[in-house]
């Protein structure tokens, strides 16, 4: 587990028994267990909490999930302070959570597929949701936040991890409100920090709500801004970015079949399918605090291809340019695949792909920034809504061809340059967080974390990296096994945590 810029390797450089040994349960919850480091040390100034969210039980009653994603939300926090850590991990208690570790069986139906034991009739016409809280977590005011994006977040305590319940957000949620499970942390390009975010309403016409909470000090939590849009086509939006003026989304070219999901036969985002050679379209919707306030979403033809997640956005005179992941079809899986068998040569490699959205003649132009399959990228927290020189990502161990991810990067987007640390051949990693040093000035200052899947002790490891040079500063054991997991932030400990 070295840093490295490897050549392209000929074939992939794992085993798929090694990658699938994540998709397990997690057996156990803990609470503060000290931490030390197997190798280096974790640095003295490296003081606040890493808090990952993700499917952390994916059977019940002997009864796999079709899909990972279907998979309970569970938090793990990983708490450092003067060269120490501790971690805590606790399964978010929902309502439907509740209900079916007493029945010992799955009682709801997932959105990716997993079905009610007894085959399509015991499914047919159960149209309820599961809310599994197991996208995303963030800090908002004295709550953290398990999101999951068609439905209300669930309210934990930061410190203990216990969970509070469903929160509308002081009212300004209805309940079972679609919430996003992506928001975005505006770094005080209107003033002070923001939690921008968003809810859809999917239909012939797709009604966007964009929601603007302050997210520092006693103010943190009170909504600042909202408005409500409506486009034509049905709208599947995952992830946006935001610049100063503008809140930016790329409808994909999808439609949706609901009738197999009535019918039980399958979830439903499997009755997903991309239109073969159509486009999608951005969505530029004016911030209330921009200078656009007032006037009309822009709408500009979007290139070939499906995104889930966007890398950063900023303008550019008359031109708003925007960074995105982007796939040659929707990856799914199927009814009859299993996902533990997936052919990783058979499905799209997401590629980092740049956008320029000319807003004065309207026209978009894309330029492929690299081609290594990656997902899970971010900027300095500083650059979000600006020109960033650097990204940091989860990519493939090969330069080409689509493999599970192994490595985590450093790209320059200015000179194409990149540095790679490399779990590979027995490690899986998950999305990096880039944490800021203390007091920092230079945009690559401070350090990269990642969890990952450690095959050869089939249990979870934490690295910590020099952000700069990607060069290992610590790596811990941990003493949990975590499946393969989705979304998480860091809060610095001046934030009280």
């Amino acid at each position: 587990m070295t840093v490295a810029s490897p050549a392209a390797a000929a074939s992939p450089a794992y085993e798929r028994s090694d990658w699938a040994s994540s998709f397990r349960n997690v057996s156990e919850e803990l609470t503060d267990v000290s931490l030390v480091a197997t190798r280096g040390e974790i640095p003295a100034d490296l003081n606040g909490t890493l808090y990952r969210n993700g499917p952390g039980r994916l059977e019940r009653g002997g009864h796999w999930v079709h899909h990972p994603f279907d998979g309970d939300g569970m938090i793990t926090a990983l708490r450092f302070d003067a060269g120490g850590a501790q971690l805590s991990n606790r399964f978010v208690r929902t309502e439907a959570w509740l209900e079916e570790e007493k029945a010992g069986a799955y009682l709801y139906r997932g959105v990716f597929g997993t079905p009610k034991p007894g085959g399509a009739l015991a499914n047919a016409f159960d149209l309820r949701l599961k809310n599994i809280a197991n996208t995303h977590v963030v800090r908002l005011g004295d709550q953290l936040l398990a999101l999951w994006e068609a439905s209300s977040p669930h309210a934990l305590d930061p410190l203990s991890l216990e969970t509070r319940g469903l929160s509308l957000l002081d009212g300004v949620l209805k309940p079972g409100e679609a919430f996003s499970a992506h928001p975005r942390f505006d770094p005080g390009h209107h003033g002070a920090s923001r939690m921008v975010t968003f809810g859809v309403k999917a239909g012939p016409r797709s009604t966007v709500r964009l929601m603007e909470f302050a997210a520092e000090g006693s103010e943190a939590g009170t909504l600042l801004a909202d408005s409500s849009h409506s486009f034509p086509g049905f709208a599947f939006l995952h992830d946006f970015a935001i610049t100063p003026n503008w809140a930016v989304f790329l409808q994909n070219a999808i439609d949706f079949n609901p009738l197999p999901f009535v019918l039980g036969r399958k979830g439903a985002a499997q009755c997903l399918k991309s239109r073969p050679g159509a486009r999608g379209q951005f969505w530029l919707i004016p911030r209330q605090d921009g200078a656009f306030a007032g006037q009309e979403p822009r709408l500009l033809e979007a290139p070939e291809g499906f995104v889930f997640h966007h890398l950063n956005a900023w303008e550019d005179g008359d031109a708003v340019v925007i960074d995105s992941i982007y796939y040659a079809d929707f990856p799914s899986i199927g009814p009859d695949q299993d996902y533990k068998e997936v052919d990783f040569d058979r499905i799209p490699a997401g590629l980092l792909e740049r956008c320029r959205l000319d807003l004065a003649s309207g026209t978009v132009t894309a330029t492929r920034l690299s081609e290594r399959t990656c997902e899970f990228a971010m900027v300095p927290p500083a650059r979000v809504g600006l020109e960033s020189r650097y990204a940091w990502m989860a990519v493939a161990e090969r330069e080409q061809g689509n493999d599970p991810l192994q490595a985590l990067m450093k790209l320059d987007l200015h000179s194409g340059e990149t540095q790679v640390w490399s779990a590979a051949p027995r490690g899986f990693v998950s999305e990096p967080i880039m944490v800021p040093r203390p007091g920092a000035t230079a945009e690559d200052d401070g350090w990269v974390l990642g969890l990952f899947w450690n095959g050869a002790r089939s249990a979870s490891d934490l690295v910590v990296l020099d952000a700069a040079s990607m060069e290992e500063q610590a790596l811990v054991e941990l003493p949990l096994s975590i499946p393969h997991g989705l979304h998480g932030s860091w809060v610095a400990a001046l934030s009280g945590c």
